[in-house]
């Protein structure tokens, strides 16, 4: 497996880069399922997995910003989408710097130039974060200007611990917003 796949899909498809977390992988439910939805959608979808990458340290924030940004070079601003998990959400500055559409799960604000990037590119964003996260800062998301999905009582992982109902509620509900963002982006095309 390389460090970078991307799934097979019709020619000329839209391109959505999952970009996983350190600890939360694209086999993790919140992309698993997200992957599923672009895909049938008719969405391609390009997955990086960080430990593969040749001699990238996943706690090197700034190697880690850098080759999202390599990955994301061949990204059309016009067509394609970058779906970043915590660690992935380093890459939010190279999406606004090239205008491409984002859905940020857990995005780690705050780090300034996330949190000023999700600015920069508010009008493409969308932020996801749960009220019992640590990283998550609703009132600095709110303040970039993007469009803000914030989820009671979910952790880092988009979870409600100890608490199976309610975590299968947050992913249907984030699923559900992240479908919903893929609609207006159509339509605004």
């Amino acid at each position: 497996m390389a460090a970078v796949e991307t799934e097979r899909a019709t020619p000329g498809a839209p391109v959505a880069t999952l970009l996983p977390g350190r600890g939360y992988g694209p086999q993790a439910p919140l992309l698993y399922y997200a992957r599923l939805l672009l895909r049938g959608r008719g969405w391609a979808v390009r997955t990086v997995d960080w430990d593969k990458v040749p001699g990238l340290d996943p706690a090197d924030q700034v190697a880690v910003a850098a080759f999202a940004g390599e990955v994301l070079a061949t990204a059309d601003p016009a067509r394609d989408l970058v779906v970043g998990k915590s660690l992935g959400s380093l890459a939010l500055p190279a999406a606004a710097a090239r205008g491409v559409p984002g859905i940020w799960l857990t995005p780690l604000l705050g780090i300034e130039d996330v949190r000023r990037a999700a600015a920069r590119a508010a009008a493409s964003t969308l932020l996801i974060g749960g009220t019992a996260d640590p990283y998550w800062d609703g009132a600095a998301a709110a303040a970039t200007g993007a469009v803000v999905f914030e989820v009671p009582g979910a952790d880092h992982s988009l979870e409600r611990p100890g608490d199976l109902n309610g975590t299968l509620e947050v992913l249907s509900a984030v699923l559900s917003r992240i479908d919903a963002h893929l609609t207006a982006m159509a339509t605004r095309a």
